[in-house]
């Protein structure tokens, strides 16, 4: 028992010993996966069929797409980091698309090129807000020409709203507290 004491840490229960219980701690794993209990888990309903849009979608060199890994297909999935990042194409092959994704390394970015299968990936919508201002300002551009009046393009902040007057419907009426009455 005195070697036993040696390295057993004091920290554990006394009365079970190592070889009744064959390990010091519990289970641990750092593989390609740990961790990904909840992160690669589909709602319950979601397990069905891949949809043929999934494979059918166009996809270009310098589209936005977000990265979001499906777990019913192994293949081509990419590391956990990348789940939910949003990047840029910069290859398309027959079944995958190279993505550029950037990464926070110590105190640098870099830009990560993987390859992502098809069905890991969806067209994002970060783009399309920029998109839409683009062609209200050409609009308001080609407005501005034909008319000859200046326009401002800018985006300006939301300004408070404006201030007024509030008037009573009715009188209010004046309440008084009751004066305490010792009741015995």
């Amino acid at each position: 028992s005195s070697s036993l004491a040696r390295w057993w840490p004091q920290t554990c229960a006394p009365h079970a010993a190592p070889a009744e219980r064959g390990s010091l701690t519990m289970p641990h794993a750092y593989g390609y996966r740990g961790r990904t209990r909840d992160l690669f888990s589909k709602k319950a309903g979601a397990n069905k069929v891949e949809h043929l849009t999934t494979y059918l979608r166009t996809y270009k060199v310098g589209d936005y797409v977000d990265i979001k890994c499906n777990p019913a297909f192994h293949k081509g999935m990419p590391f956990k980091y990348y789940h939910g990042r949003t990047g840029q194409i910069f290859n398309v092959t027959k079944r995958a698309v190279g993505v550029v994704v950037s990464k926070q390394v110590n105190g640098r970015i870099i830009n990560k090129h993987i390859h992502v299968r098809v069905e890991h990936v969806h067209p994002s919508k970060c783009f399309d807000e920029i998109i839409r201002r683009k062609k209200e300002n050409e609009a308001a551009k080609a407005t501005a020409r034909e008319t000859g009046e200046k326009v401002n393009l800018k985006r300006a902040p939301k300004m408070p709203r404006e201030g007024y007057m509030y008037t009573l419907k009715a009188v209010p009426e004046t309440i008084q507290p009751v004066p305490f009455e010792d009741i015995l």
